[in-house]
């Protein structure tokens, strides 16, 4: 049986990637602040807000599936969150350059009907380029880093930073649309279409649709 699906996330990034699965929903900003806790691991960080998303909006709607979705960008166990400003940007652009870190997105799903739920994580290897501080530069007075955790948007500008990904595109773009879908079929929501436009930032199909 179908339900009506509300996306707890005012990213716009999250809607896009959504949408790919051909499913209908409304979107609820969940309002809840993204504050991370030392005590808890890079993926439990994740999903604890996701979760913690869903959980504000299912009230909202009471008869409806409700997906909330948090992504965090790790390098050595240290979560980059969105940048404060364009110092604080450059400052995590030089730390992620030419190295791997790890983006991370905790993703939950409510039924606010019966209180069933799906919750995982997925992670995602990115390999940054050695790219100077002039394209750091550059980057950051393009204004794209803004609101990016880790100070970068592989779907954008920053995809000219990023050298290899290993694992799921999507996922460092904000959801990984073949998990979500997955979930969706767990909870008996009805998904029309096969995230086949998932690629990666060089236009190669996801691994996962090959």
């Amino acid at each position: 049986m179908n339900r009506q699906l509300v996306l707890a996330s005012a990213s716009p990034r999250r809607r896009e990637l959504l949408a790919l699965l051909g499913v209908q929903f409304l979107v609820e900003n969940s309002g809840m602040p993204e504050e991370s806790d030392s005590a808890e691991s890079p993926a439990q960080s994740a999903l604890r807000l996701a979760r913690e998303k869903a959980e504000a909006v299912a009230p909202r709607f009471p008869n409806a599936l409700i997906l909330g979705a948090d992504t965090v960008v790790v390098i050595n166990r240290q979560i980059l969150g969105k940048p404060q400003d364009r110092e604080d940007a450059r400052r995590m652009l030089r730390l992620l350059r030419n190295r791997w870190h790890f983006v991370i997105t905790g993703v939950a799903l409510i039924d606010s009907r019966d209180g069933k739920a799906a919750a995982r994580h997925v992670e995602t290897g990115v390999r940054m380029a050695d790219y100077s501080d002039k394209d750091i530069d550059d980057y950051v007075n393009s204004g794209e880093p803004a609101d990016k955790a880790g100070g970068y948007a592989i779907q954008g500008f920053g995809g000219r930073l990023v050298a290899k990904i290993e694992g799921c595109y999507t996922n460092v773009v904000g959801l990984p649309v073949c998990e979500v879908a997955e979930m969706f079929r767990e909870l008996g929501l009805v998904v029309p279409a096969a995230p086949a436009p998932c690629m990666d930032n060089a236009g190669r199909p996801c691994p996962r649709t090959i």
